[in-house]
């Protein structure tokens, strides 16, 4: 795994996830149907522009009261924060058989901002919307919680699924408004060029559409804009 320098995670923030999608397709690495979380992982705190990170990955549960052991793997999660390399993103897959106790809030998002994490991705719930939106702190997540109930970390550093997305320790994740998605790492160097190449053939359809709005756009001409596409696309 090659970590990108900060410069190559600030130009990949400049791209919003359906373009990242639309690029990573270029390189015909996956199938299109896979890749992204499923849209019950809903961005409940909306900003302007995505987050990008290494996934630090944990399973949490708050029906029972934790054990003097789960207790003791919080830090040691804190320490997986703390080691990975910066920005990084926290994926919690709640295990419980429906989210009762939510593991985040004002105290857990200060800790994992000052530790160097930029965002949570869970299945579950996240809570304290107001304190979380003034810190700049990123929620995605399955659903807003009242309470924290007996919120504690049951398992660290392992393959979560959370949105019908499994997600390894140090995978990179880029999310937004629109979801989440997972870039794989072979790609990750050229996929800012790739985003910068999905925006110059989608340019051609969008510019030209757009520049019939007042008089109408015949047949004959949206085929040759969709022609000229296709070629920047495939060239």
């Amino acid at each position: 795994m090659k970590i990108l320098t900060h410069e190559q995670l600030e130009e990949l923030r400049q791209f919003d996830t359906p373009t990242i999608s639309n690029a990573i397709e270029l390189f015909n690495i996956r199938l299109r149907t896979q890749g992204f979380m499923d849209p019950e992982i809903r961005c409940i705190i909306p900003y302007d522009k995505p987050i990008i990170g290494y996934a630090v990955t944990a399973k949490m549960s708050a029906r029972k009261p934790p054990t003097s052991e789960q207790n003791k793997l919080l830090i040691k999660y804190y320490e997986k924060v703390k080691e990975t390399p910066s920005p990084t993103i926290s994926v919690i897959q709640d295990i419980d058989p429906s989210p009762i106790g939510s593991f985040w809030g004002d105290i857990q998002t200060s800790i994992h901002k000052a530790l160097g994490c930029v965002g949570v991705i869970t299945n579950g719930g996240v809570r304290d919307l107001d304190g979380v939106k003034e810190i700049g702190f990123r929620f995605f997540a399955g659903c807003v919680l009242v309470s924290h109930a007996y919120d504690h970390i049951e398992e660290i550093n392992c393959p979560v699924n959370v949105g019908g997305l499994t997600v390894n320790p140090g995978d990179l994740l880029h999310a937004d408004k629109h979801g989440v998605i997972l870039i794989p790492h072979e790609i990750a160097p050229k996929l800012a060029e790739a985003c910068r190449k999905v925006q110059s053939y989608e340019k051609v359809i969008i510019d030209g559409c757009r520049n019939k709005f007042d008089i109408g756009l015949e047949i004959n001409e949206l085929i040759r804009l969709r022609r000229e596409m296709e070629r920047l696309r495939d060239s």
